[in-house]
Formats: C-alpha cells, sequence, structure tokens
C-alpha cells in the first residue's frame, strides 16, 4: 500500500482525502455524543443518512434499518427510537407509519439546529 501511495500520486491525494473526511466524521460523533441529547443524535443520524447537505439531491427516503441498528447508531434504547419516531411524525418532521422505510422532512434540521 506504501509503494502504491507513493507511486500512484492521484491515488494517494484521494486516499488521504478520504482519511481525512473520516477523521472528521469521527470528531463530529464524538461530539455528537458527548454534548447532544439522544433526540438530537437520532434527528442527526436520519438527517445524515437521508445525506441533507451533500451537493447531490437529498434521498428523503431512508434505507431499511430496524429501529434497534437505529439505536445502536446513536447510543441509546430501541424504546426511546421508537418514542422520538414518533414524536417527529407527530411533529411533522417524518413520515413513518410504524414500519421503516422513514420519509424524512427537510424540516427536521430545526431539530438538530434549536438549542
Amino acid at each position: 500500500m506504501v509503494g502504491l501511495l507513493h507511486q500512484q500520486h492521484a491515488m494517494s491525494d484521494r486516499f488521504i482525502a478520504h482519511m481525512l473526511a473520516r477523521n472528521i466524521r469521527i470528531e463530529e460523533d464524538l461530539i455528537d455524543q458527548l454534548f447532544n441529547s439522544s433526540e438530537k443524535r437520532l434527528a442527526r443520524t436520519l438527517l445524515l443518512l437521508a445525506r441533507y447537505g451533500k451537493q447531490d439531491k437529498p434521498a428523503r427516503v431512508l434505507p431499511r434499518l430496524s429501529q434497534e441498528t437505529l439505536a445502536e447508531m446513536v447510543g441509546t434504547t430501541r424504546s426511546r427510537v421508537n418514542f422520538f419516531l414518533n414524536k417527529f411524525k407527530k411533529l411533522g418532521f417524518i413520515e413513518y407509519d410504524g414500519e421503516l422505510p422513514v420519509k424524512v422532512n427537510s424540516s427536521l434540521l430545526s431539530v438538530v439546529l434549536h438549542d
């Protein structure tokens, strides 16, 4: 791998860019875990999965994930995820009929941005 990185400059540039982006994401996740409530963490996770903030158009419909998987991603329990999903639905932030997939509305950003 080291030899390839020395020989292929375009490859090494892409690899370093990927590693830096990954490092930034890990730092953001750690800060999120330390300073935000599980409700905000779930909202952020849903927005990340829906690709809000990316250059291409957000994919409003999330991939099929169980509530258990979402709970592991957020660092909380499945029952808390269920509670917050129902709360977000009631407030119109998501479209959710009790089964996944979830459709994320851009109004969910207000949960993450509100202090």
